[in-house]
């Protein structure tokens, strides 16, 4: 059995305490004689016998009434709650190469930062139950979020991140060993690094692929996606007037890195050219990676406070009935 609010059970020993106050003071006698000995040999009428109890009958219906207000409940089996405990880290590269707009968003043409927001928030909609955290990386990393089972606090820190926040470059090693420091130490019995970049490792101490290593020992699964078109794409520069214009880039990403990486880890390399291709992707993830696992939880509870409510009732009508017709005190 289980009680919802079982804070109301600290007035059970204060009911008792009170009807035991009450019960001391019933001792004393209405009347004074100055000799015991007139009253020696009376037996107890059944009616007197049965009046010492009253009291006792509301206190049983008053207990039996507080068990009501902590609503005693039993689990429905079948409603057992099932949940995906996984932890996640999403990795994503805001050096100014993001800012290239080789993607778009309904019609119109956007940077590869804005539709990866869009996308990745997403996929943090899609998710529950799982904790998530979000890892910015340039020429170095910093965490954007912890992991956190609060969405809405999690997409506002997506809403914020852009180029330009630090140095440029593309440390993958730096932003795989950001996101492996806010997954070591947790309890989650399914840990993931979901890391997305447009380009090469060209800055950090870190090696991508001895953070990678680090990753297996952790036994954290690290996905990693290449995100960009293939061939040249359009970049947003100032021409002398402040206008802007576009210049074509060469898409330059390390596609072999990052599938080592991912087979390391025992994750998959994915190449998003697209924004349709980069929503595909994330959804593939997802599905791949969902934990079942069996939480203490119930969705549904049986109500049991009827088999207090009725019982309670009675004996305090009964005390009642009793001490105003039967048991009723004359003055």
């Amino acid at each position: 059995m289980h009680l919802r609010n079982p804070v109301f059970l600290i007035l059970v020993p204060i009911v008792f305490l009170i009807f035991e106050y009450l019960r001391r003071r019933q001792k004393f006698s209405g009347f004074k004689f100055s000799s015991g000995s007139l009253l020696r040999g009376l037996s107890s009428s059944f009616k007197l016998k049965l009046s010492k109890v009253m009291i006792y009958l509301r206190a049983a219906g008053l207990t039996l009434l507080i068990f009501v207000l902590a609503r005693p409940q039993s689990p429905v089996e079948d409603s057992k709650i099932q949940s995906e405990g996984i932890d996640i880290v999403l990795a994503i590269d805001c050096s100014t190469s993001m800012l290239a707009e080789d993607f778009k968003l309904g019609v119109r043409r956007q940077s590869r930062i804005e539709v990866v927001k869009d996308v990745v928030k997403d996929f943090i909609k899609a998710r529950k139950d799982d904790r998530i955290g979000l890892v910015a990386f340039a020429a170095r990393a910093y965490t954007a979020s912890p992991l956190t089972l609060d969405y809405g606090w999690l997409l506002e820190n997506l809403a914020r991140l852009k180029t330009g926040l630090i140095e440029d470059g593309t440390a993958i090693g730096a932003g795989i060993a950001s996101s492996l420091n806010r997954l070591r130490d947790t309890k989650a019995k399914s840990k993931v690094v979901i890391l997305l970049t447009d380009g090469r490792n060209n800055i950090g101490n870190i090696s991508p692929l001895t953070a990678s290593e680090a990753a297996k020992a952790l036994k954290i699964k690290i996905y990693t996606i290449g995100a960009g078109s293939k061939g040249l794409a359009p970049y947003p520069v100032k021409d002398f007037f402040g206008n802007t214009v576009y210049q074509p880039v060469e898409v330059d990403i390390d596609d072999e890195l990052l599938k080592k990486v991912a087979d390391l880890t025992g994750g998959k390399y994915f190449r998003a050219t697209d924004t349709a291709s980069l929503r595909q992707i994330y959804r593939e993830i997802d599905r791949m990676e969902k934990t079942v696992i069996e939480d203490k939880g119930y969705a549904q509870y049986n109500e049991l406070f009827g088999y207090f409510l009725l019982p309670g009732l009675v004996l305090l009508i009964l005390e009642i009935v009793l001490g105003n017709t039967y048991l009723r005190k004359l003055p």
